[in-house]
Formats: structure tokens, sequence, C-alpha cells
């Protein structure tokens, strides 16, 4: 990637510049800091300091004297000055490697130790340019991308009116989107969703890759149109102000932060039992299929068809039980396990469906006390929403893979949305339980492969710690007679131990 130069007018400018870069760079990034004395080198490292710990008055001494200053914030820093330092072989000692290993770096007067310091380090040069300061960064390629993206939000919100807006990092989450509050003087925050557009993965079948075959959104196009047709449900999604579909950038409402859990992370029956009366809201109209976005554009609604269902299932099958074992699957397990599910899939075809929200548990529900009723919960990450059984999301919801709903909870928030469904009338209250269970089982084989693959392909082990949660959940799923089959193949493959149904 070409080196970027920008130019900085002035103080307000070089703050601003290094609060983007504090929402682009990442642990192991080291950030080399070029210039002559007053060009703005601790100006920027001070306004990025400040900006990773999302505190204005976090003191930021000069570490000229110390030579490292570390700093434990949502990513951890350490503040190089080396202008003091006397030989390169000293910045072992200052545990230069060290800090590397688990955060980011900021290094002024690199000049002074070059052999020293990482090949594939950014350096960020900046020169007088009249009363202001042209830098160019250059070096490390993927780094040097995400500056980029970080200067193109930065592009969106000026463009939109929002200049001078601070920005701060939100959250993260399992996919490669993430978010940001947007703070304005004298305005309400708001929140930007950042989801760049997918790109294609290998060739598994049928010329598709995995999104494609699972109906994973590529882009924002699905969150603009089923936020829509929520809205237009009595439902309350995000409002979006501002959007770049190209770019994949939303400036969106923020619904607050206050979930459907306790201080302590533990369940509030009530506001659970509130979003299963949103769900029979939902399903008691037919779902719109088809929705007009950005003019001439139709977004159409993908069905949770047999190939999305089993691409997710076989994630226990590739992830999951590679790792447990130590080896893969046979190919007589895969063909038996891919049976299975054919003839489990066979059985929805008698299924109530409607619009499936995919994600709908704790991480993914506001709660908005001011408000009543059903409009007390604002939904998010609803892009991947596709037509398939009204039982999915409730088993979501039920079976909240972020959190231990207890069997007294659960019980409650089915009764609750049965309830609910019985009082619209022509329900069918067997089948959906029916599949409750399928849709439960197909759900938590699929999460128990995201698990391990999260881990071990995308470097994110903390999720591992809903494994036990999950096979509780599964356990539970293969009770009804329509999963004896699954669970029979579960004990034979040495995943789950299971007892019989009562």
């Amino acid at each position: 990637m070409p080196p970027i130069e920008i130019f900085l007018a002035d103080e307000a400018a070089t703050i601003e510049f290094g609060e983007d870069l504090a929402l682009a760079l990442k642990a192991g990034d080291c950030l080399a800091l070029s210039g002559d004395l007053g060009a703005g080198k601790s100006t920027l490292a001070r306004a990025f300091l400040r900006a990773m710990a999302d505190d204005e008055t976090l003191d930021v001494p000069s570490p000229t004297f110390t030579l490292v200053q570390a700093y434990d914030l949502r990513i951890p820093v350490a503040h190089f000055d080396l202008y003091r330092l006397a030989d390169v072989s000293e910045l072992d000692e200052l545990g230069l490697d060290e800090a590397l290993s688990d955060g980011i770096c900021l290094v002024e007067w690199p000049e002074k130790a070059l052999a020293g310091l990482p090949k594939d380090r950014l350096t960020l040069a900046f020169s007088h340019d009249g009363d202001g300061r042209t830098v160019r960064l250059s070096g490390n390629a993927a780094a040097l991308e995400r500056i980029a993206r970080s200067l193109a939000i930065r592009a969106f919100l000026n463009h939109n009116d929002i200049a001078a807006a601070r920005r701060r990092h939100l959250s993260g989450d399992a996919s490669a989107r993430a978010y940001e509050r947007i703070e304005m003087a004298d305005a309400p925050t708001k929140l930007l969703m950042d989801a760049a557009r997918h790109k294609p993965g290998p060739i598994l079948q049928d010329g598709k890759y995995y999104q494609q075959l699972a109906h994973i959104a590529e882009d924002v196009i699905p969150f603009v149109a089923v936020g829509a047709v929520l809205r237009r449900k009595g439902l309350h999604a995000p409002d979006i102000y501002a959007a770049d579909l190209d770019a994949g950038i939303l400036l969106i409402e923020n619904l607050g932060s206050d979930g459907i859990l306790d201080a302590d992370g533990k369940p509030v029956a009530d506001r659970y039992l509130e979003s299963a009366r949103l769900l029979a809201h939902l399903h008691a109209t037919p779902p719109e299929r088809d929705i007009s976005v950005a003019g001439d554009f139709i977004h159409h609604i993908p069905d949770f068809d047999r190939t999305a269902m089993k691409i997710e299932t076989q994630l226990l099958i590739d992830w999951f039980l590679p790792w447990k074992r130590g080896e893969p699957a046979s190919e007589t397990e895969r063909a038996d396990y891919a049976s299975i599910w054919d003839g489990l899939i066979d059985l929805l075809q008698s299924s109530e469906k409607n619009l499936l929200l995919r994600d709908y548990h704790s991480p993914n529900i506001i709660w908005r006390q001011d408000r009543t009723g059903t409009d007390r919960i604002g939904i998010i990450d609803f892009q991947d929403a596709m037509i398939g059984p009204t039982a999915y999301d409730v088993a979501s919801l039920t079976q909240d893979a972020r959190v231990t709903i207890e069997p007294d909870l659960s019980a409650a928030l089915l009764d609750g949305y049965i309830a609910a469904r019985h009082a619209q009338g022509g329900f069918d209250e067997a089948t959906f339980l029916r599949d409750w269970h399928l849709m439960s089982a197909q759900r938590n084989c699929k999460l128990v492969g995201i698990w391990v693959r999260l881990m071990q392909r995308d470097g994110k082990p903390g999720y591992m710690k809903h494994m036990p949660r999950t096979f509780s959940y599964l356990n539970v799923a293969l009770q009804h007679p329509a999963l004896a089959p699954l669970r029979d193949w579960c004990i034979k493959a040495g995943i789950i131990v299971t007892e019989s149904p009562d």
C-alpha cells in the first residue's frame, strides 16, 4: 500500500489525527514518530493516549528521562522517547519486544535506534508546511489499510456535517464489525457502524463461499433493509442518520447501554419476558421479503434453507470434533451426520415460518426503561435475518448463548411466548415445540464449532468459556423424540453423554 500523506493545519487537527489513529492501531503495531523538535510528535502521542484511555484528563508525562512510560489501557500502550538512548542495545532493557507482544508502541526519536525497531513498523514523519504540518505514514501495509479506513470514517463524518466530532471505540464482536461512539457538543451521542464489505472466502460448495451458503450479510444493505421492516412493524431498530452503503459506514441511533442482564451479568426475568412477547408480536403478521433500499435496489430476505442449516451444523464436524478428539471425523461419521440433518430438516416442511432475526439474545437486546410494552426493547444486530422457523429466535432467547438461562426461566419464557401466540389464534403448539428443540440443536451444533473457530482461526479464545453452557443447552434439545437420531450420533461420536428422555 502506498504511503498516506495528510496536512495538519494546527494543533486541533493534530489532536484529531491522533484520535483517529487510536481507532486504527492494534496490539503488535509499532509507530515510529519522526520529526524535528516542535513538529507535533508529543501532541499527537498525548492525543492518541487520551483517546485510547477515553479520558481527556489523562496525565501523559514526557518519557524523555524515563525513556519509556507504560499505560494499561483498552490496548496496552508503551510510549518510548529515545532521544537520550546511548546505544541500541538498551532497547532490550526497556522491554520493546515485550510491549509489542500484547500492546502498541509509540516511539519518538526512532532515528536513535532504527536497527533495533521492528522491520514492519509504521513510520509517521512530520515536516513543517507553512503554519501547519504535513505528515507522511509509511511502512506496514496492514496497519496502513486500517489507518486509511479510519481516515475514511473521519471524511464520512465531515461530509455529513459532523466535523470535529469526538470518536471513541465502543465495541467489536465476533464478526469484523466495529462500533464507535460519536460525540458532539450539544447533541445526543450517536453510534457509528464500521462494516466494510466481507472479503470472499474459499469456495466450499456450488461455487460459493461460507457467507453465501449461510446467508451471512456481506455489506450493510441488509441492516438498513431489515431495520426498516422492524420499524414498520412497530418495533424499535436504530434510526439511520447517514449512510455510505458502498463503504459500509452507518451513523445510527444510540439506543442506550442498558441491556437485559443485571449488574452481575444475570438475566433480568421481566426483561427477558418482554423480549419473548416481542417475538410473539413479530410473528403475528406475515413477513416482508423484498425491501426497497436506496432507490431502486431491492434487498431480498433469503430463506433459512437446507444449505444454510447444514453449512452451519457442519461447524461441529469441521472445527469442534477435531479439536476435542485430536483427529478429524471419519467419512462415515460425516455421512451419517449429514444424513441425520437431512432428515431433521425434512421435518421443518410443516413449520410455521416468519422473519428470523438470527442472533436475538442478550448482547443484541437493549432495555429502554422509559418506554412501555415492546417499545422497551431495542433490537440491534439483525443484518443476517432470514425467513425461517419462528422457533429459531425463541430458542436463541430462551437458551442465550452468552449467559445461563436456568430451566425455570427458560420454561417461563416459552410459556409466555406460547400464551401470546395462542391469544392471536391458530397456533400449533406441538409443532412449535418440536421445532424449538430442532432449532436449538441446529443453533448449538453451530455454536460449538464457532467457539473453536474463533479461538483457532481468529485468535479470540475468550469465547471458549461459553462451551459448557452450549453443550448443556444441546443436551436439552436432544431430549425430544424427533432428535433421537442426532442424540445417538453424538453419544457414539463421544462428544456428548446424555441420558435417555423420560
